[in-house]
């Protein structure tokens, strides 16, 4: 077997039998964060260095790993000498899904199957940016290219989602659609928490002087979002909070918000908790998923929050608790009978058994696998990370009724990581099946295959 020929990660004849299945099945890239604007705009990228490295934080804290300088990595230095610098990290990345990202996408998009490196890095940028110049390229291009059926953005309340509007009265062979990402209104102990308050009044179109008052705002965003198809809102916590409170003491947190005092830290859960509750009460409402992902431990580096920002590639895993907390607030919404459909991200592999019981203590009827264990996601969306969580999810859920992979990227250049995914999912039910684990059958393996790989998160979010 060769360095990521056809059979790459595919050890069995029945893994290579169902991904003959998965293969062919077109690409729902459920959470994503790609520009809406970008793919208006459909502009032709300059160079393969601002397609590749802009903005992605996952290659930045690769390159800084192989100790190069920030100026090539976030700096001002040009396309080609960042180019040159991330193709010196290459073969220093052993083990590293980025080594086989960066190889599936210069096959799968520009038809190259040199090694990247220090020696074939110049071969390489000018054969790929020859490619770009000659069209095909444009972010339109790419996504139409990598068989993607729709993709859903992640955007806040306050945005005006003008270019969702004009993109979806376009004749194009996908769909772009919002996802609602409520993260500023929960974020009351934020230094920026303020001034979007007054950006959601101009979107909301009426004042906020109240708790109450960011509730109604709040949905009759969600109701406009729903109005350009929005089947998705997305939540990051280091851990889901459960802090009930009455409807007097919210309005005191809030009010002194307004103020300027700062919530301490049990005020902050109380106000996230009824918030969150309230929305996932009208998620519920409009059919939508709601995802919940926990554990991020960000901005650890405050010297180098300071030079370049947040989302750069200075966080990591964080161990607060999940199991209480999480289990409660689920359980509220339940005993009121509104639990949307809900889908639990963990980024500390220790929570994977957390998470894969947890979903069993509430599923419902409306959907196969209401509640689902999300795919393994950040530090985990690597060959390890994604065989565990699918383990942890055969060994205490329905496997088959798994809404699959998503990028969770900015790239463009991205989709290939579905097609890691469905490498590594029929990998590993090969092995089960040639073990003896699970029975033999080529009709229903190829159901599976396509299922997870398209079907069930295309029935899952009613696309």
């Amino acid at each position: 077997m060769s360095f990521l020929d056809e059979n790459f990660l595919l050890t069995t004849g029945t893994a290579r039998e169902m991904f003959d299945a998965a293969k062919q099945e077109p690409i729902f890239d459920w959470h994503c964060h790609l520009s809406p604007k970008e793919i208006y705009d459909n502009e032709t990228p300059q160079d393969i260095a601002q397609l590749w490295l802009g903005g992605d934080h996952y290659k930045w804290r690769a390159m800084r790993s192989c100790g190069v300088s920030e100026s090539l990595v976030t700096g001002d230095a040009v396309g080609k000498e960042k180019f040159l610098a991330w193709a010196a990290c290459m073969p220093k990345l052993m083990g590293n899904p980025l080594h086989h990202w960066a190889h599936l996408e210069l096959q799968r998009f520009f038809d190259c199957r040199t090694v990247l490196g220090a020696n074939s890095a110049n071969e390489i940028w000018e054969a790929c940016n020859a490619q770009i110049q000659n069209g095909g390229f444009t972010p339109r291009e790419l996504i139409a290219k990598s068989n993607v059926r729709a993709l859903c953005t992640t955007d806040d309340p306050a945005d005006s989602l003008e270019y969702h509007a004009a993109l979806a009265k376009e004749d194009l062979p996908f769909r772009v659609l919002p996802a609602f990402r409520p993260d500023k209104a929960l974020g009351i102990d934020q230094p920026g928490f303020l001034p979007w308050l007054k950006q959601l009044e101009q979107a909301a179109g009426q004042p906020v002087r109240s708790f109450h008052d960011l509730v109604l705002a709040l949905l009759e965003r969600a109701a406009f979002f729903d109005t350009l198809g929005c089947r998705a809102s997305d939540h990051g916590f280091r851990y889901v909070p459960y802090a009930p409170a009455g409807d007097l003491e919210l309005e005191r947190i809030f009010h002194a918000r307004l103020r300027g005092e700062l919530p301490n830290d049990l005020q902050v859960d109380q106000y996230q908790t009824a918030l969150l509750q309230a929305l996932a009460a009208e998620y519920a409402r409009l059919g939508w998923a709601m995802e919940l992902h926990m554990g991020p431990q960000r901005s650890n580096n405050t010297r180098m929050l300071r030079a370049v920002g947040p989302d750069t590639g200075f966080d990591s895993i964080g161990d607060w608790p999940v199991a209480y907390p999480l289990s409660r607030f689920l359980d509220s919404l339940d005993e009121k009978r509104v639990l949307p459909r809900t889908i639990l991200f963990n980024i500390n592999p220790r929570d994977n058994y957390i998470l894969g019981t947890m979903i069993g203590n509430f599923q419902g009827s409306e959907v196969p696998g209401k509640l689902q264990f999300g795919p393994a996601w950040w530090f985990m969306d690597n060959i390890d990370g994604m065989r565990e969580q699918l383990k942890a999810l055969g060994n205490l859920g329905a496997l088959g009724t798994f809404i699959g992979m998503v990028t969770d990227s900015r790239s463009f250049l991205s989709y290939p990581r579905h097609e890691y995914f469905r490498r590594i999912f029929c990998g590993l039910a090969g092995e089960w099946v040639e073990q003896g684990l699970y029975p033999d059958g080529k009709e229903t393996l190829a159901a599976l295959a396509r299922d997870v790989s398209f079907g069930n998160a295309e029935r899952y979010f009613s696309l």
